[in-house]
């Protein structure tokens, strides 16, 4: 008896212990900070470069969807730019079509409607798995180009849709030529869009994720309902991509069909490689390394600055299996080990 009540005040322990250590992943740390005051300090350090400061934001937050399936749930895809396209295109039809460029709402109709098309192929495409739903999700983002190129009277084709009004932010705020504004609402919509995934991937159905992502067959042992939670957040991630398209939209005026290249879904992926999966900040960390590096390595060779990026991924993939954003981490423990007694 005394034996039966040992164990059982163990088993209990251990399931506070367990629960406790749940629960303290949900608390915010003061090193999660430093993102957004970088982010804040570059609107001040280079007041010039908000333009491309802005764009460098929408594709983090573009890369941040991926990381929701691909770092948490383990899908696979080679056709995110699909709902990236379908969130660029929503705003400029809206815009171009029926004279609607109130950003917010615009904002929120292009996650509607990239969450919906997110659902429909999500829900027949997460029954396969491997290389079959890459070549699908592939196949998914070339088709939504070739039916825009196809309706090039309502798309306007690979020439798109340009000159499109956006109305001031919160109606006072227009827009100035080195971006600023868009720079500070991008920033905001990041910050407010990373609060949600960071409140999922915490919860118990991250957590469910996290296991589908590890050993798929021991979730469909134990009841798991994994081809529904797999389309709940294929949806979700598509509604967040959606939102960065339409926020390239809304800072660039324009829209072309190259919005659904294949180039696009490949980029992302890459910048979700050197960060780091399923780290959240890893998509930060690819977006901003990615981007800098393009940036520069264009302006050095016009003609072959992708060696640069692809030597600096060959490399990360040899010695930082969990992207840069993997070292950080390493050296943050090393450091910490270091200051213990």
């Amino acid at each position: 008896m005394a034996a039966s009540d040992t164990k059982s005040a163990e088993r209990k322990q251990v399931r506070e212990r367990v629960a406790e250590y749940l629960l303290s992943r949900h608390r915010f740390r003061w090193p999660e900070t430093l993102p957004w005051v970088l982010a804040l300090a570059a609107f001040f350090i280079f007041p010039d470069r908000m333009t491309f400061g802005g764009q460098v934001l929408i594709m983090a937050l573009f890369a941040l969807s991926l990381d929701l399936i691909l770092g948490y749930a383990g899908i696979v895809t080679l056709g995110h730019a699909a709902f990236f396209g379908i969130g660029a295109y929503t705003v400029g039809m809206l815009v171009a079509r029926f004279g609607w460029g109130e950003p917010f709402s615009s904002l929120i109709a292009a996650a509607l409607m990239a969450s919906l098309i997110g659902f429909i192929s999500g829900w027949f495409l997460l029954r396969y798995r491997g290389l079959t739903l890459l070549m699908l999700t592939l196949a998914t983002a070339i088709m939504l180009q070739e039916t825009g190129n196809l309706r090039s009277d309502i798309s306007g084709g690979y020439d798109g849709l340009p000159g499109l009004v956006i109305s001031p932010l919160f109606g006072k705020f227009d827009y100035d030529l080195y971006g600023h504004v868009n720079y500070l609402y991008v920033l905001g919509v990041l910050a407010v869009v990373f609060y949600f995934v960071r409140r999922i991937v915490y919860s118990p159905f991250g957590q469910a994720l996290t296991g589908i992502r590890e050993n798929v067959r021991r979730m469909h042992a134990i009841g798991s309902p994994v081809h529904r939670r797999l389309v709940t957040v294929y949806t979700i991630a598509a509604g967040i991509a959606g939102i960065a398209g339409a926020l390239f939209t809304q800072t660039n005026a324009y829209v072309t069909l190259t919005v659904f290249d294949f180039d696009n879904s490949a980029k992302v992926m890459v910048m979700l490689i050197l960060g780091g999966t399923g780290r959240l900040y890893g998509a930060f960390v690819g977006a901003v390394v990615y981007m800098v590096l393009e940036d520069h390595l264009s302006k050095l060779s016009p003609a072959f600055w992708q060696f640069g990026i692809g030597l600096l991924l060959v490399l990360a993939v040899l010695f930082a299996r969990r992207g840069l954003f993997g070292l950080v981490e390493d050296a943050g423990r090393y450091f910490s080990k270091g200051k213990q007694p």
